[in-house]
C-alpha cells in the first residue's frame, strides 16, 4: 500500500458537500467510487476539510492509501477519465506514509465573491452571491480588523454542539473591489463549519450600516449565535489552497 496525495478542484453546485453521505452525491463519494473501481478494493479518501453543500474548491488536498501499480500520473488520468466534468484532479503524487491531508494542514485560504452590479450576472450566477445594495468597503475593512487574530469563534459556527475547541486564528482578511465584483479573502489556521460564510455575512451587515463595529466585537464575546451576522449563501465560497 502506498499513500498518494491529490490536488483537486470542483464545482460544488450540485453536490451535498465534500463528505460522503448515504444516498447523496458528494465529492468524497465520487472520488472513492472511481478509485475503488480502479483498485478493485475499497479506497478511503481523506480530505483537508469538509466543504459544505454548494461550496467550490480550486485547491482541495486529499490523500488515499492504495495498492496499485499505477503511477501518480496514471492515477490522475484514470480519475479524470471517469469523474464527472465538474470534478478535476490536477495532481497525484506519492506521499509519505504518514501524510494526512487533514491532520497535517496548518492553514487554509478561502475566497468569497459577491456581485452588486445593476444587471444580474448570468454566467457567474453559480459562483457569486448577488447583493441588492453596495456595501461600504471602508466600514467592512474596519470591522474585519476586529475579526483578525486569535479568537473563540463559537458564535461564527453553525454547529451549536461543537465539542472540540472553537478557538481559531485568522491572520489575513482582504476585501477588494474590481468593477461590480467584491471579493473577501480569508487565511487562517483553520475554520469552523460555516465560519467563513458567517464572517462574510457579518462584514456585509457592517458594510450596509446594519451592524456597528462595537456589535461585531460583541459578537465575538457573546454566547449567542444571533449576535453575529447571517450566514452568506454557499455559492460565493471557494477553497483556494491548503498549507502544509
Amino acid at each position: 500500500m502506498k499513500n498518494y496525495r491529490m490536488l483537486i478542484e470542483y464545482d460544488g453546485s450540485r453536490y451535498y458537500g465534500w463528505q460522503r453521505q448515504p444516498g447523496r452525491e458528494t465529492i468524497q463519494g465520487k472520488l472513492e467510487k472511481v478509485l475503488s473501481l480502479m483498485c478493485q478494493a475499497e479506497v478511503e479518501v481523506i480530505g483537508a476539510g469538509r466543504t459544505d453543500a454548494g461550496v467550490h474548491a480550486r485547491g482541495m488536498v486529499a490523500n488515499a492509501a492504495m495498492d496499485t501499480g499505477f503511477t501518480g500520473e496514471e492515477i490522475r488520468e484514470y480519475l479524470n477519465r471517469y469523474l464527472p466534468d465538474d470534478i478535476a484532479v490536477k495532481e497525484v503524487r506519492e506521499a509519505s506514509p504518514r501524510f494526512h491531508a487533514r491532520y497535517n494542514a496548518v492553514g487554509k485560504t478561502y475566497c468569497y465573491t459577491c456581485y452588486d452590479g445593476e444587471v444580474k450576472s448570468v454566467f457567474d450566477r453559480k459562483y457569486v452571491t448577488r447583493l441588492e445594495e453596495k456595501p461600504d468597503i471602508a466600514r467592512m475593512r474596519q470591522a474585519a480588523e476586529l475579526l483578525k487574530g486569535q479568537h473563540d469563534f463559537r458564535n461564527f459556527c453553525v454547529n451549536p454542539r461543537m465539542k472540540k475547541s472553537t478557538v481559531r486564528c485568522v491572520d489575513r482578511i482582504e476585501i477588494m473591489r474590481q468593477g461590480d465584483y467584491l471579493t473577501f479573502t480569508f487565511h487562517g489556521n483553520g475554520f469552523l463549519q460555516n465560519m467563513v460564510r458567517i464572517m462574510v455575512g457579518t462584514l456585509l451587515e457592517a458594510g450596509c450600516g446594519r451592524m456597528a463595529c462595537e456589535q461585531v466585537s460583541a459578537a465575538l464575546k457573546s454566547e449567542e449565535r444571533q449576535k453575529a451576522g447571517p450566514t452568506a449563501p454557499a455559492q460565493g465560497l471557494c477553497l483556494m489552497s491548503v498549507d502544509y
